[in-house]
């Protein structure tokens, strides 16, 4: 397939929330919007669970014009960053959903119709612009291309036999890898109809399988947990063909009853913003607890020790993970030197993630070479953009942000705070008017100082 989206037929195409399009209704609306657009610098998408978001997305894809996806959740310093950092010269959101952006509005819904450009963007063209929080700073820009999406898609359909005869069913937001590389531009360019339910609501999953025919299931560990935890709802899911998990490490005994109750071990996988899908266990091989498969095709990955020096790959030892692969980005927007600190010298990316590697190439992820990224509810969420927002209030002299244990996110955000004549509520409301849901502390504690060593770094394995 030549171009990432496929052709323009009058299949079947996305549902969501309750909003069915056909293919041909999605790409007449989304020439509508690449006909508004063209020629712009980038554009951002209020990036909400509707078939706007899909329309503009396809859109700006259509166009050759870069697209931003904002979180239509995002505080007010968030979202300033994302627009003013990208370059982005429009917004295109519904009518009356684009307030507080100070950039020209393209209103998702009464754009008039146009013709599909006849020209097909370079495939070396950035597609997306994904922001994603690293363990300091605010969130840094993905450069996606064309090439790389397309790559990343046509190796997930391979290993995991995706083909037009499935149905994808998720609830997963539509400004992240997950649900919208994977789970919307994936069903495009396979030609499988996509079902997003709005929410990940077990009782959604269960309808779409029983009234949608629903047989490619997509979720967070936090959705397979809550699944978990409805038996009713999860043995609906009898009826599909494959179960995928990502995001974040899938609980064992979650694995475990998914599987009880279903009839199906879920697939695991692992990515990056930086890198798409590049581990996977596939839909004809072994699937066990913990492990993330094996390289996907392209794709090669090795082990480092803290001194650059290999790995073995016994089962045992772990190591950072260096990955090469077709599907890796093309650096940070306006960040030459963290592109640059993001490969070794010899030109592998360097994840972050520590992992062990069996001698059959089956990948276990075991952790972060950093305790600065916090993973809750499937999303990667760096702590120091979160106590950058704190440390903005007035009456707050000193911050970290830890991942606290919970038993349905994996992490929640726990913020531990040295300040003066405020309370822990009115530091937490603070936080919440400036960050995006996921990334807001559930937990604010008020302490006296802030355990430090002899260098004054904070020692967050002591807070708690």
């Amino acid at each position: 397939m030549t171009d990432l989206l496929g052709d323009a037929d009058d299949g079947p195409a996305v549902a969501v929330a309750g909003r069915a399009l056909t293919r041909a209704d999605l790409f007449g609306r989304a020439a509508a919007v690449a006909a508004e657009i063209a020629g712009a610098r980038a554009v951002a998408v209020r990036a909400d669970a509707s078939a706007g978001t899909v329309a503009a997305v396809v859109g700006g894809l259509l166009a050759g014009v870069p697209v931003v996806p904002v979180p239509p959740d995002a505080g007010p310093v968030e979202r300033e960053h994302i627009l003013r950092d990208s370059g982005a010269t429009l917004l295109l959101a519904a009518r009356g959903a684009g307030e507080g952006a100070d950039l020209p509005l393209v209103p998702l819904d009464d754009l008039p119709p146009a013709d599909p450009p006849a020209a097909r963007p370079d495939p070396d063209a950035t597609a997306l612009v994904l922001y994603t929080s690293g363990t300091t700073g605010a969130p840094k820009g993905v450069l996606l291309s064309r090439r790389a999406l397309a790559a990343g898609i046509d190796a997930l359909a391979e290993a995991w036999d995706w083909t037009p005869g499935d149905v994808l069913v998720h609830g997963l937001p539509l400004f992240h890898v997950h649900g919208l590389v994977l789970g919307v531009l994936g069903a495009l360019r396979v030609g499988s109809p996509l079902v997003h339910t709005g929410r990940p609501r077990p009782e959604a999953y269960a309808r779409a399988a029983a009234e949608d025919g629903g047989s490619l299931f997509f979720g967070v560990p936090t959705v397979w947990s809550r699944l978990a935890a409805d038996p009713g709802a999860a043995a609906a899911l009898r009826s599909a063909r494959l179960l995928v998990s990502g995001s974040a490490a899938l609980p064992v005994p979650v694995f475990g009853r998914i599987a009880e109750l279903t009839g199906h071990r879920p697939v695991e996988r692992y990515g990056m913003t930086e890198t798409l899908i590049t581990v996977s266990a596939r839909a004809d091989g072994e699937r066990r607890p913990g492990r993330v498969g094996r390289p996907l095709p392209g794709v090669a990955t090795r082990l480092a020790a803290e001194d650059g020096a290999p790995v073995p790959h016994d089962g045992e030892t772990p190591g950072e993970l260096h990955v090469r692969t077709p599907t890796l980005f093309d650096g940070y927007l306006n960040r030459p030197d963290a592109t640059a600190a993001a490969f070794t010298p010899d030109g592998w990316f360097r994840t972050g993630d520590i992992a062990v590697v069996e001698p059959d190439g089956t990948h276990r992820i075991v952790g972060r070479a950093s305790t600065d990224l916090i993973k809750s509810g499937g999303y990667r969420i760096g702590a120091g953009e979160i106590e950058d927002v704190l440390l903005a209030h007035p009456a707050v002299r000193e911050a970290a942000v830890v991942g606290a244990p919970h038993p349905d996110l994996g992490e929640q955000v726990a913020a531990y705070v040295v300040a003066d004549g405020v309370g822990e509520a009115e530091v937490a409301a603070f936080a919440a008017e400036r960050l995006t849901a996921h990334k807001r502390p559930r937990v604010v504690r008020l302490v006296e100082s802030l355990p430090r060593n002899a260098m004054g770094k904070v020692v967050k394995s002591r807070l708690g």
